[in-house]
């Protein structure tokens, strides 16, 4: 569940991105995981999927491995994008949080091997297709 004010709009990084609403000082937490909230997925439900749906969900959704499951954030936390670079969050598979102060109209930029380091495989996309 988001924990500050963002915003959705078109990115430099990849289509959609996840942006600051809010001034967001060093060390907030951004998102946390929220059972009642995130929705989580066992493999074989994602993998019993048809294809276009399987897809959809492969590239929005992380794989939790402490829960072995894969999570669909319920939010605009889903547009969040992929930074070796820029990043500015720190991400858990339970929580992100603001690596330094983060102005309003900043895009969050997170390193998705932090807590999903099968993401690129899992989708046919390696580190050279992100824009930086």
């Amino acid at each position: 569940m988001i924990k500050v004010k963002t915003v959705v709009r078109d990115s430099d990084v990849h289509g959609f991105g996840l942006f600051a609403d809010q001034m967001i000082p060093k060390g907030t937490i951004t998102w946390e995981y929220d059972p009642e909230y995130d929705v989580s997925f066992p493999s074989e439900k994602i993998e019993c999927l048809p294809p276009v749906a399987r897809a959809y969900m492969y590239y929005y959704c992380y794989f939790d491995k402490q829960l072995q499951k894969y999570v669909l954030c319920a939010d605009g936390q889903r547009y969040i994008n992929h930074s070796q670079k820029r990043l500015n969050i720190e991400s858990t598979p339970t929580r992100d949080i603001a690596a330094r102060d983060i102005l309003p109209g900043e895009e969050l930029l997170c390193d998705y091997r932090q807590f999903d380091n099968k993401y690129f495989e899992r989708n046919g996309l390696s580190l050279e297709d992100i824009k930086e």
